[in-house]
C-alpha cells in the first residue's frame, strides 16, 4: 500500500507540475532580464520550484565524454563490460589511452543511481582505467530474477573482478565497504587471480559501533521486524519489477532530508533567488545537484533489510561473524592488498572510526601498506567529490594504486 499510495499521489500532481512546467517555459529564462516585469518573474520562479517539486526514477546519464590525460584531452566512450541482473559491469572506455591501472569504483546502492559518484570516476579517469558498479533499481528488475541480498552483492562484485581481470585495484565509497572488505578477503583466501592488489575504502560503515552518528542510532531504535512491516513495499504492476518487494527510494530520500530539512529547504529558497535575479550560474549549479539528489532507486528488501541487520545493529564484520553463503568472512587472510581508508571530519553519516575499523582488520597485512587520512573541513560527500576529494584525497587514492602496481 505505501508504494501505491506514493505513486497515487505523483499521478494526482502531475498535471499541475506540467502546467507549471509549461508556464515557466513559457516566461522563464528566455524573459528572465532584469527588466522583465517583476510579477511575471517571480510567478516563473515559482512555477520552476513546482515542475521540479517530484523524484526521478531513470538513472541520469553519466555524461563523461571527456576527461584531461597527461595534459591533453582524451575521449571516453561508456560501455557496458558485464551484464548482470541486478547491476551491470560499466566501463569508461578511453579508447586513446592504454596501459592504466584498472580500477572498479564500488558505488552504494542506498536510494541513489551510481551516477551520484560521477565527479568522483571523473576524477579517477585522468590516472586510471574506470569501471563502475552500475546498480540498478529493485523497481526495474523482474520478480522472476530472484532475491538479491548480501550474499547476492558480493556475488556480483567477485563477477566484476573477474571479469576486469588480475590486476586491478577497488575503490568503494559509503555503503559497498563493508562488502568490497568481504569479498576481498573471500577471494584472498581463494588465492583468486583477480584478486585486488589495493583497496580504498572511503566514509564506509565497516564498524558502526564507533562513534555512531543519527543514521546508526535511527537503525537501533527498532528491530528489524518493525523495519520490514513499516519501510518495505511491493512495487506496483505497472513496472517491471511488479510484486517485487523493495525499500522504497523515496523512503530513504525522505528519512535523508528530514535529518537537514532546513538547508534544503534554504537551497529552494535560493534557487527561487537566483532565478528571480537572473544568477543563471548559481541557479544551475543548484538545479544540477537536486537533479542528482531526486533521482532515487528502490533497494531491494533482502538487501535492506540484512544491511539493517549485519551492518547497523549488529557489526557482524568486526565482530567476526560476517557470513557469505554460510562461510564466515575472514580478513586475516588478506595479505597482498594494500589498503587506504577515508574519513571526512564532518561526516554526520560514517562516524569518524567507522572507516578506519578496517586497519586493524587487514592484520596479516604489513603496516607500510596501510594508510589512513582524515580530511579536514569536509562532510560526507566531500570525501567523493568536490575540489577536496580532487585535490587532497584523489592524490592519496592515485598514490595508493601506483605503489601497489
Amino acid at each position: 500500500m505505501l508504494y501505491d499510495a506514493y505513486q497515487a499521489q505523483q499521478d494526482f500532481l502531475a498535471p499541475l507540475r506540467a502546467g507549471a512546467d509549461l508556464f515557466k517555459t513559457a516566461f522563464g529564462e528566455p524573459v528572465m532580464g532584469p527588466s522583465a516585469n517583476y510579477l511575471i518573474r517571480s510567478a516563473a520562479a515559482a512555477a520552476e520550484i513546482i515542475s521540479r517539486a517530484h523524484l526521478i526514477h531513470d538513472r541520469p546519464a553519466y555524461g563523461i565524454d571527456q576527461v584531461t590525460v597527461a595534459g591533453r584531452p582524451a575521449a571516453v566512450v561508456e560501455e557496458v563490460a558485464l551484464e548482470m541482473p541486478f547491476g551491470n559491469l560499466v566501463h569508461f572506455r578511453k579508447p586513446d589511452v592504454q596501459g592504466q591501472p584498472r580500477v572498479l569504483l564500488a558505488a552504494p546502492m542506498a536510494g541513489h543511481f551510481p551516477t551520484l559518484l560521477r565527479h568522483t570516476a571523473q576524477t579517477l579517469l585522468q590516472d586510471h582505467d574506470v569501471y563502475i558498479t552500475d546498480w540498478k533499481s529493485g523497481r526495474d528488475v523482474p520478480l522472476t530474477e530472484g532475491r538479491f541480498g548480501t550474499d547476492e552483492y558480493i556475488d556480483h562484485l567477485m563477477a566484476f573482478f573477474t571479469r576486469i581481470g588480475p590486476g586491478a585495484h577497488g575503490v568503494a565509497v559509503c555503503q559497498p565497504c563493508p562488502s568490497m572488505l568481504a569479498t576481498t578477503a573471500l577471494m584472498a583466501e581463494d588465492d583468486h587471480p583477480a584478486t585486488p592488489k589495493s583497496l580504498t575504502l572511503m566514509a564506509g560503515p565497516v564498524d558502526t559501533s564507533i562513534n555512531p552518528t543519527k543514521v546508526n542510532k535511527l537503525a537501533n531504535e527498532h528491530p528489524v521486524d518493525w523495519f520490514e512491516d513499516n519501510l518495505i513495499a511491493t512495487v506496483p504492476r505497472r513496472y517491471a519489477g511488479a510484486h517485487r518487494r523493495v525499500y522504497p527510494g523515496f523512503v530513504q530520500l525522505s528519512a535523508f532530508m528530514t535529518m537537514n530539512l532546513s538547508r534544503h529547504v534554504r537551497a529552494h529558497m535560493d534557487l527561487f533567488g537566483h532565478i528571480l535575479k537572473g544568477e543563471m550560474a548559481k541557479a544551475d549549479a543548484n538545479r544540477k545537484f537536486y537533479d542528482e539528489y531526486f533521482a532515487v532507486a528502490d533497494l531491494p528488501a533482502e538487501f535492506y533489510l540484512e544491511t539493517v541487520q549485519k551492518v547497523f545493529q549488529e557489526q557482524h564484520l568486526p565482530n567476526g561473524r560476517y557470513t557469505w553463503k554460510n562461510r564466515i568472512v575472514n580478513p586475516a587472510a588478506i595479505r597482498k592488498t594494500a589498503l587506504l581508508t577515508v574519513e571526512g571530519e564532518r561526516d554526520d553519516i560514517c562516524g569518524l572510526g567507522q572507516t578506519m575499523a578496517a586497519q586493524d582488520m587487514f592484520s596479516s597485512v604489513k603496516p607500510f601498506r596501510k594508510k589512513h587520512y582524515v580530511q579536514a573541513g569536509v562532510g560526507h560527500y566531500g570525501v567523493f567529490s568536490g575540489t577536496r576529494w580532487a585535490t587532497q584525497i584523489y592524490p592519496m587514492v592515485r598514490n595508493t594504486i601506483m605503489s601497489a602496481e
